[in-house]
């Protein structure tokens, strides 16, 4: 039966090979089950009503992917995503977290009318793959960033801004965390990042650190403190519409990207190198967004770590569907996830960061052109502590020197309109404040 459904000799898999697939990618990507909460308990949220959603979210729109899409793919709460959510719409631009969610749904229902009326692949098209992947790396440094300032090795400076805390007891509990996941890493054991949390929380335990919880499980599990909460009147004002298509971009490249890599692994093309069902998986990606929101939780996209599973021989949605039930199981453990410190998790962000600047090798820094705009959505993400605002500034350059260099046939009409709601994203506020 599981055969006739998932079509598993077809893809020259099995049953055995598809379950240890779905637990190697729960593995590698179960950190989120502590870092999304951490991330966004920040903006004023439910920490163990967020850990719940994040397993709840994950398991439902991961197992959707396995039953509609029939593909190896995983999905839960983005990296980066979640940071935007909680620094830049919450912190930054003192919005509600309700309304954040309400911006979240919003930009989900954009990403779903692209893939539905077929633009989405226009815009994607419009914009240079040294701009995409300076996203990557710019999202990269600024979750690196957090995470050191979680951990206690930024602190603020009056003068200066920034500067280097003094080492104390939590700080070398985190190192110690962060070390385990790279030595993991090096010796490529599935399930680094989780592995090094829980290694930090334990060590925090015996140090008198943290409390131990008070129960290991629990059926009592609520997502009752945010759930509904979203607030979409509130999310539709025109200063807000530069974060939504910001957070648009951002789903629409992260998802795009990761689906490539992990379909094609997955050998999921067909004879032309087109990947099977992409509409579908991005439908589904932008469903879920929609439906996290309306949970509780900031975007949910498709996840790299998915990668891991395939190496594992996963070629068919049962690979998905056991990570989707793993992570049904992991609500259970909410009073457990519920005592891990934020120094404990701030190693993972380090490490996430990492990964993402991986891409820097993917921009073209021959031409200034080229190179300037990446190097500034780079540096402003992480510096002005805005993903959106790093994205503006990118855009609007690449078009600007564009023009100077009397390449302008190298802009694409598209990208216009993407400079155009850049431009708008810097007015806005200025309009709003004269008024």
């Amino acid at each position: 039966m599981l055969d006739k459904i998932f079509r598993l000799q077809k893809r020259n898999t099995s049953v055995k090979t598809e379950i240890i697939a779905g637990i190697t990618t729960f593995l590698t990507m179960a950190y989120i089950i502590f870092v999304n909460p951490a991330i966004l308990s920040q903006a004023g949220m439910d920490k163990a009503a967020l850990v719940a959603v994040t397993c709840l979210v994950t398991a439902i729109a991961t197992i959707v992917t396995g039953l509609f899409a029939n593909a190896p793919i995983a999905m839960a709460p983005g990296m980066g995503l979640n940071a935007f959510f909680a620094y830049t719409l919450v912190i930054t631009q003192k919005i509600s977290w309700q309304t954040a969610l309400g911006v979240v749904f919003l930009s989900g229902l954009f990403f779903l009318i692209l893939t539905l009326i077929g633009l989405r692949k226009k815009l994607v098209e419009a914009i240079p793959q040294s701009l995409i992947s300076a996203i990557s790396v710019g999202i990269g440094l600024f979750i690196t960033f957090i995470g050191l300032q979680n951990l206690g090795i930024v602190i603020a400076h009056p003068v200066t801004l920034v500067q280097a805390g003094n080492l104390t007891e939590t700080i070398l509990i985190g190192l110690a965390g962060l070390i385990v996941m790279i030595f993991l890493e090096m010796k490529k054991i599935k399930g680094s990042l989780l592995i090094g949390i829980v290694f930090a929380t334990i060590l925090a335990i015996l140090l008198g650190k943290v409390d131990k919880p008070q129960s290991f499980m629990s059926a009592d599990i609520s997502i009752a403190a945010v759930a509904l909460k979203l607030d979409i009147v509130g999310a539709l004002k025109w200063s807000l519409f530069g974060s939504i298509f910001a957070l648009m971009f951002m789903d629409m490249f992260d998802s795009i990207g990761t689906l490539v890599a992990c379909c094609n692994e997955a050998k999921m093309t067909d004879k032309t190198g087109k990947i099977r069902k992409l509409d579908t998986l991005l439908t589904i990606d932008a469903g879920a967004s929609m439906l996290g929101a309306a949970m509780g939780t900031s975007t949910t996209t498709s996840y790299i770590e998915s990668a891991a599973g395939i190496e594992q021989g996963g070629r068919t949605g049962l690979t998905s569907i056991v990570t989707g039930i793993l992570f049904l199981i992991a609500m259970l453990f909410v009073p457990v996830v519920g005592i891990v410190p934020s120094y404990a998790t701030a190693p993972a962000l380090i490490m996430v960061g990492l990964f993402m600047t991986k891409e820097i090798k993917r921009i073209d820094f021959t031409q200034m052109e080229n190179a300037f705009p990446a190097f500034i959505i780079m540096i402003m993400i992480a510096l002005s502590y805005s993903i959106s605002t790093g994205l503006a500034f990118g855009f609007i350059s690449f078009t600007l020197l564009k023009v100077i260099s009397g390449k302008i046939k190298d802009i694409k009409p598209v990208m216009w309109i993407i400079t155009a709601l850049s431009i708008f994203y810097f007015v806005i506020p200025l309009l709003t404040k004269s008024s």
